[in-house]
């Protein structure tokens, strides 16, 4: 087994929900786990479509999390 070492500098992560107060909460989290690693956020992108299947709109978020 191999342990590496490597500082992360840019990483990328796709959040979804059914409520735009829950991606707001998962949004949060997901920063918080992050401070960890020594990343902020660069760039916040979301959309809202609507899901025909489950009849509800779907609110999406890209956060760009990159070295302070």
């Amino acid at each position: 087994m191999e342990i590496s070492l490597e500082m992360i500098k840019d990483k990328v992560e796709c959040l979804q929900a059914y409520d735009f107060q829950e991606l707001e909460r998962a949004i949060d989290d997901r920063i918080g786990v992050n401070k960890a690693l020594l990343l902020r956020v660069k760039l916040v992108q979301h959309q809202v479509t609507f899901d025909p299947v489950r009849n509800k709109m779907l609110y999406s978020a890209v956060v760009h999390f990159a070295v302070a």
